[in-house]
């Protein structure tokens, strides 16, 4: 008789982890689900490169746009390119870690005025609407980018 009590003591523990992990790793709860970073509701880090790949297509072939894409070799294109999906993914929750520099530094002397930052956000949301990114999402994005805004737009 005492094997089998000290037999139940041991597995008890191991018992109620079991019950514990299989009632809470079945199903996530609607908290859970909706706490997700603005980033894995965007879809991840795919779905952030689609963005931005059509954002910067949209944003090279506007007319406003050309003299911030002339002079750069293909190379620092793809750099340019990078360190903008970093930045969104970053600004997003995800797991990308921007290494460029400052918005601030990365703009200065460039020019760009409150009209160039009001059409680029125009196509930055032509592209989330093409891929049909939700309001909420689309909205928190935006938010997240407006940040940056003091440190590009330069005064008059």
């Amino acid at each position: 008789m005492k094997k089998h009590v000290s037999l139940v003591r041991l597995a008890l523990p191991f018992l109620l982890a079991l019950m514990l992990v299989t009632s809470f790793g079945a199903q996530p709860s609607k908290a859970s689900a909706q706490e997700k970073s603005l980033y894995d509701r965007l879809g991840g880090y795919n779905a952030v490169a689609a963005v931005v790949d059509d954002f910067i297509g949209r944003l090279a072939t506007d007319k406003r746009f050309e003299r911030f894409f002339s002079g750069h070799s293909k190379d620092s294109l793809k750099r340019i390119r990078q360190h903008i999906v970093d930045q969104l993914c970053m600004a997003a929750g995800g797991p990308c870690a921007y290494t460029g520099r400052t918005m601030k530094d990365s703009h200065e002397g460039l020019g760009i005025s409150e009209d160039d930052w009001k059409a680029a956000v125009d196509h930055l949301v032509a592209s989330l609407d093409k891929f049909k990114v939700g309001k909420r999402e689309k909205d928190d994005l935006l938010a997240a980018v407006s940040k940056f805004k003091a440190d590009i737009v330069e005064k008059k």
